[in-house]
């Protein structure tokens, strides 16, 4: 007797507990909230980026192009070549 009284509680409060969140959750007040602290992230991003400073570009011409010969022979090794010579 204990035993199925103490489930029938144990089931009631998880019911209320997922009724009353549902009930917030859904509720005019808690979208309005919503709302608005989604709008003051929104102004405080938008006044931050404008502090911000502005970087000079320094990258131009730091890159050094070397020409590369073709009349140079290359070797070719073979990787099992390799391994028999090394024995």
């Amino acid at each position: 007797m204990f035993k199925e009284l103490k489930y029938l509680i144990f089931g009631l409060v998880i019911c209320l507990f997922f009724f009353f969140i549902g009930r917030y959750y859904f509720s005019d007040l808690n979208k309005k909230n919503s709302y608005r602290s989604l709008n003051n992230i929104d102004k405080k991003i938008y006044i931050y980026a404008e502090k911000l400073p502005v970087l000079e570009d320094d990258t131009k011409d730091i890159i050094e192009y070397v020409e590369q010969s073709n009349s140079k022979k290359k070797k070719k090794f073979n990787f099992w070549k390799l391994l028999e010579t090394n024995d």
